[in-house]
């Protein structure tokens, strides 16, 4: 057989050891790569199908068959496509990133479209190297009169290529795998891979374990060789036609499922979709047997080409640790996870596949180039998501009502992080009020417009915010429930947009509502310097803010409130684990003990303040109003908890 060797013509020097360690981040991405171009090499055959450029059977049956051999330690993929000619693989593969791809594109793009052709960059194949000492090459193109082609290449810049024998059309590659790469022939790694990378190709993708194939065939050969023996002396044709049929039967006995789903969910109308085809596919993808609130499907032509389905996943968690999974696909070729440049970041807490040919990824498939192109597919995504919310607002009301304990994090964290959805999403926010109805900032503010001034009270805690709860029901009053942790930089951007509306915690102040008869200015300053001393002794501080309030239920001894600016701040620095610059002294400062005037303990201390029990009075009082505004700290708790026993016992004396 004639041969021609010769160096690669390469575009740049020293490009094999770049190819080796730079070009991809993930060695194993070779399997998708050679899969890809044997994908594309079916795609261009069915493409002349379609034109009248060649004939095909019509049972036709496309597919791609990766072998793997342990013994051999080598890993070969084995395409029915196209095929190639000599001219070709000289063309293709030893002009180092000369596109087929492109190449083919431009030769038909006025007779076929370019739908479905993935490969664009002409690297793909020498991925193989990655892993391999040797790659050989064996194809036949679909041309009539075509001859084989081999050619090998040991992983430098020279190659050996001639006629070959191979009789099948279409292209075989086959990798000797390096030392570190045995992996790779292993049947379990390889088919992870395939599974990581291929799972939705829009061609069958076979796995055969050629040594236990080879061993398979050899079992079968002797079973069918004893079973010729206990047919004795019938007709030879007889026998050959059993043996034939014993071959076949084995065969599909034995025959391997393809790997792959080559008409993935996204892929359909959404009018054509079941909804337990979603809730199948959610579970099949992402392991996930809870079931999602519910989904997007995205399915756009113009201007650019963009499917995919978008789950919302239960998601009540602290914003912080929310993390989805976003899968992008390029042409059913697996891209990467949670693409922040296609995805907005908000849209990475859920778990989804996006599916964009158009997208201008770089030479390795697995990063974005920088395009104007990228942010307008966000932008699309982003609009689909909040048209779909608003929709559900409009028309699903009691559904989105029953959906937005899960979803308030999620569309908070999409308003806070972007600004587009933010302004989509104003109209359709939604709060719980402190009878359980679902409300708007706008009804919130119309109902109470005379009693809040502006103000939106929030509760953060229902267990120790009880009181203050139970105050504002007492009057009519109503205010809103806050208890996440994205609640606070929610509340805080919205006060920023509009400066007419201000959120205050249910503890913050002592509402006007709340009083009854006021005290005259003179007398409660008298108050309150008296039983600021009395307090302060109590306690053995030296600072201590107290105000005295005529409160309308006399069995409300004392309160604490906290200026809504204050409590903020301090919140904030012991977020940033900030306290040994001051943090809960800065908090503690800012606190306000509110005693009532009508409350007979509070008239008790005043009148007796030498009295034996005035101390303890005072202390329980304080540590009564620190519980109903938050937990004490384990030495005040156990301080608390002697004192009230202590309390009891003279009761009961």
């Amino acid at each position: 057989m004639a041969t021609e060797k010769g160096s690669l013509t390469i575009n740049s020097e020293n490009i094999f050891p770049i190819i080796k360690k730079w070009l991809y981040s993930d060695h194993d991405i070779f399997v998708r790569e050679l899969i890809s171009n044997g994908c594309d090499a079916i795609t261009k055959l069915k493409k002349l199908s379609v034109m009248g450029e060649v004939d095909l059977p019509e049972d036709e049956t496309f597919k791609m068959t990766v072998y793997a051999s342990p013994k051999e330690k080598t890993l070969t993929f084995v395409d029915n496509g196209i095929g190639m000619t000599l001219e070709e693989v000289d063309k293709y593969i030893n002009q180092i990133a000369f596109s087929g791809a492109t190449d083919f594109l431009d030769k038909y793009k006025d007779k076929a479209n370019e739908e479905q052709i993935i490969g664009h960059f002409g690297l793909g194949f020498y991925s193989a190297f990655m892993v391999a000492d040797k790659v050989t090459i064996e194809s036949l193109s679909y041309q009539e009169g075509a001859k084989p082609v081999y050619w090998e290449c040991d992983g430098g810049t020279d190659y050996e290529m001639g006629e070959g024998n191979y009789d099948q059309r279409g292209t075989r590659i086959t990798l000797s795998l390096s030392d570190d790469s045995y992996e790779f022939c292993n049947e379990y790694r390889v088919k992870e891979v395939i599974e990581k990378y291929c799972s939705f190709m829009p061609y069958e993708i076979y796995f055969v374990n050629e040594d236990e194939a080879k061993e398979t065939e050899d079992e079968v050969e002797v079973e069918v060789d004893e079973e010729d023996e206990l047919m004795g002396d019938a007709p030879s044709d007889e026998k050959a036609e059993a043996k034939d049929e014993d071959k076949e039967a084995e065969k599909e006995k034995k025959a391997p499922k393809p790997l792959n789903d080559t008409h993935p969910l996204w892929m359909k109308t959404p009018g054509d979709c079941e909804e337990e085809e979603y809730r199948e596919f959610y579970r099949k993808v992402f392991l996930d047997f809870k079931e999602p609130l519910f989904w997007i499907h995205l399915n756009m032509d113009y201007p650019f080409n963009l499917k995919g389905i978008l789950y919302f996943p239960k998601i009540n968690t602290n914003y912080d640790q929310l993390e989805g999974k976003v899968k992008l696909y390029n042409n059913q070729v697996f891209v990467a996870d949670n693409i922040k440049e296609v995805i907005p970041e908000f849209l990475l807490t859920l778990k989804g596949v996006i599916d964009c040919p158009d997208l201008p990824l770089n030479v390795s498939r697995s990063a974005l180039q920088n395009d104007g192109f990228v942010n307008k597919i966000s932008d699309y995504i982003t609009k689909k998501v909040a048209d779909k919310l608003i929709g559900m607002f409009k028309t699903e009301r009691e559904k989105y009502e029953g959906y937005w304990d899960d979803l308030s994090p999620f569309i908070k964290f999409g308003c806070l992080k972007d600004s587009k959805f933010n302004e989509k999403m104003t109209d359709y926010m939604l709060f719980k009020n402190l009878e359980g109805k679902y409300i708007t900032l706008p009804d919130y503010l119309e109902a109470g417009k005379e009693k809040y001034e502006g103000k939106v009270y929030y509760v953060t805690d229902e267990q120790a915010q009880a009181q203050y709860i139970n105050m504002f029901k007492a009057e009519g009053m109503d205010a809103v429930y806050l208890t996440h942790n994205i609640d606070s930089p929610y509340i805080t951007s919205l006060e920023a947009k509009d400066d007419k509306v201000k959120f205050l915690r249910i503890d913050t102040d002592v509402n006007d509502n709340f009083v009854g008869e006021s005290l005259s200015e003179e007398t409660a300053k008298e108050y309150t310097d008296k039983l600021t001393e009395i307090f302060k002794k109590a306690l053995g501080v030296e600072k201590l803010t107290v105000q005295v309030q005529s409160l309308k239920d006399a069995s409300i001894s004392s309160m604490m409130t906290q200026s809504e600016d204050a409590r903020r701040m301090a919140e904030m620095m012991k977020m940033y684990s900030m306290a040994g610059m001051g943090a809960m002294d800065y908090g503690a400062d800012s606190k306000i003990l509110v005693l009532n005037a009508n409350n007979k303990l509070v008239q008790y201390v005043m009148e007796n303040p030498e009295a034996e029990v005035t101390e303890k009075i005072c202390c329980q009082l304080y540590d009564l109003a620190e519980l109903a505004n938050e937990p004490l700290s384990a030495e005040a708790l156990t301080k608390f908890v002697a004192r009230s026993n202590e309390i009891l016992e003279m009761i009961a004396k």
